[in-house]
């Protein structure tokens, strides 16, 4: 029996090895899959495909956390897009090494388990398909293939994302990671399909971290040709800083000599956040989105160079620029729809837990490069409504999210031309026909309330009307009545030689958000009655009934007689922390495999 026994022990002594020699590796790929911070076996699951369900996450890493990207001066006012791929293509992923370690927190994990069954003469390899959307490090640096002592203690990489979504038709944000190894003349793989977190635009109701506002310099304030404004504009910036310094906090933007004048934040960028799962909750890194503008610059067609700016004075850890610029100018005004207040926001309401894009378009129109790439991130489909029958056509001229004592929380504060129209015969039946608009202003305009009642209803209507259609959309779109509406008296007038409409007085709804209780607005500088501005206080007592605070700033001269209000000449990054994340709930694009 001891002989036959020892016998055995002998043959498996012999067979072990054998079956190693004939067995091809069999490596292990974990990556977060299962998107709770962790890699564990419970990652192994379905990792070949991605889900909106279940499927690994890392970010697009357009940092500069060790702000190694720096701006020439001379670049900001430079004709051509030259320096404008220079700024773009510095960041945290156009180099090959990890910057630190706050750049490290935005690489994703993954982990190679050891095999312990591997010869010395075993060989490995990593790649990423396609291979220029992203980059794996292993011990900080790039790696690519493995050596039998790496295959044989295991390996610990992290994945770096080298872009985001630009257009699905040429990749839809989704990559494989494949890990293969040779022994022995035998291969085996194993395969983790991941997906670039998409941008996810902010909203309104999120309170302001930090707000941004220009400021004037010394120059001529415009590259080269006459200012699309009258003498004066923007100007009185003292009282603009001012009253809107009593508003909130705020850190001004200094432009450059050659275009200041630009001071436009809202327009030059539009933010958003792009986040992945760790185990302390969501890593979020803010990527600021530049305005699609080119404009005809002498010398060259530019893109439109204040966006220079975001390079030199906001890019840094945890934020990142993106750009997607025709190489040309939009064709006539078209270029006007390409700015940031020309993309708005819906909160998460049923159906989109995540909220909508809503952006203006329709004769005149967004490029197409441009509005492809902020609309096809997944996650936040759009709204469309029509804006270009205003001079300026952007979406937050007419509506402006707003807090409500509803069941969503939420509604639309709305540019209403009809009520202006009604607090002007108000005061005109009361005797204050001859009350003038703009009284306590250095406006070489000031119409009379029946100058504006005799001249300019027609105009006034038909803006009204343009935006009881916008509201057929909105409405539609969100389920909301049109007695949840917070109504904001604007009067609109025709410009002359364009056919288009604009505000005559302030837009009382193109103001900023603080929180969803402190809303700073631009001050109407309405007629008076009883000695109070009529148009300030049905604004007041609007806003009132929802809970929200009015803090008035004065911009007639800053902003409203350049074409825009207090919401474009400011820009707001905000505290997007509590919500929900773009991965959790049923995303509105709906589950996927891929």
């Amino acid at each position: 029996m001891r002989r036959w026994t020892a016998g055995i022990a002998t043959l498996l002594t012999v067979i072990t090895p054998l079956t190693a020699w004939t067995t091809a590796p069999a490596p292990r790929l974990t990556a977060d899959v299962n998107r709770d911070g962790l890699l564990t076996p419970a990652d192994d699951l379905a990792k070949s495909a991605w889900t909106d369900a279940r499927g690994a996450i890392f970010l697009p890493n357009l940092d500069d956390d060790e702000h190694r990207c720096t701006v020439d001066p001379a670049d900001l006012d430079a004709p051509g897009r030259a320096v404008d791929d220079k700024l773009a293509a510095c960041n945290d992923a156009a180099d090959d090494r990890i910057n630190g370690h706050r750049d490290a927190a935005d690489l994703a994990p993954l982990t190679i388990d050891a095999q312990r069954n591997l010869s010395d003469h075993a060989t490995g390899t990593v790649t990423i398909s396609p291979a220029d959307k992203g980059r794996v490090f292993a011990n900080g640096r790039p790696v690519s293939t493995l050596t039998a002592t790496d295959l044989q203690r295991g390996v610990r990489l992290q994945l770096e994302g080298r872009d985001i979504v630009r257009n699905p038709k040429q990749w839809d944000g989704l990559i494989t990671v494949t890990v293969s190894v040779t022994d022995r003349g035998r291969t085996g793989t194993d395969v983790v399909r991941m997906r670039v977190a998409p941008l996810m635009l902010q909203n309104d109701l999120q309170r302001a971290q930090t707000v941004l506002a220009g400021r004037p310099a010394n120059g001529q304030g415009w590259w080269g040709r006459t200012p699309p404004y009258q003498d004066g504009v923007p100007g009185d910036w003292q009282q603009f800083a001012k009253t809107l310094r009593q508003a909130t906090k705020v850190q001004f933007v200094k432009g450059t000599p050659k275009g200041w004048k630009d001071m436009w934040l809202q327009d030059t960028f539009e933010p958003a956040t792009v986040s992945m799962p760790t185990v302390g909750g969501p890593h979020t890194m803010r990527i600021l989105i530049r305005s699609g503008n080119v404009w005809e610059v002498p010398g060259a067609d530019t893109p439109r160079p204040a966006g220079r700016l975001l390079y030199r004075d906001l890019r840094g850890p945890d934020i990142g620029v993106v750009q997607e610029l025709a190489d040309k100018a939009s064709p006539g005004l078209d270029d006007l729809l390409n700015m940031g207040g020309n993309l708005e926001s819906l909160p998460p309401y049923a159906g989109f837990p995540h909220g909508r894009i809503v952006y203006g378009s329709g004769e005149r129109h967004p490029d197409p490069g441009f509005i492809t790439m902020v609309t096809s991130q997944g996650y936040q489909p759009p709204v469309v409504i029509d804006t270009s029958w205003l001079m300026v056509g952007h979406a937050d001229e007419t509506t402006h999210v707003v807090r409500a004592n509803n069941a969503r929380g939420w509604t639309l504060a709305v540019a209403d031309p009809r009520l202006a129209a009604h607090l002007l015969r108000d005061v005109q039946r009361q005797g204050g026909g001859g009350q003038r608009l703009f009284a306590d202003t250095n406006s070489r305009h000031k119409p009379t309330v029946d100058e504006v009642l005799g001249t300019k209803l027609q105009d006034n209507e038909a803006a009204a009307k343009r935006i009881d259609n916008q509201l057929e959309i909105l409405l539609k779109a969100t389920g909301l009545r049109e007695d949840e509406l917070v109504r904001l008296p604007v009067f609109f007038t025709n410009v002359p030689g364009y056919g288009l409409l604009k505000a005559m007085t302030p837009g009382l709804v193109n103001g900023l958000s603080i929180t969803d209780r402190q809303f700073a607005a631009p001050d109407p500088h309405g007629p008076r009655l009883h000695g109070r501005d009529v148009f300030r206080q049905a604004t007041e007592r609007a806003f009132a009934r929802n809970g929200v605070r009015v803090h008035w700033v004065e911009d007639f001269f800053w902003a409203h007689l350049g074409g825009g209000e207090l919401h474009c000449a400011t820009n707001a990054l905000r505290d997007t922390g509590g919500a929900t994340p773009w991965w959790s709930g049923n995303a509105a694009s709906g589950t996927s495999t891929r």
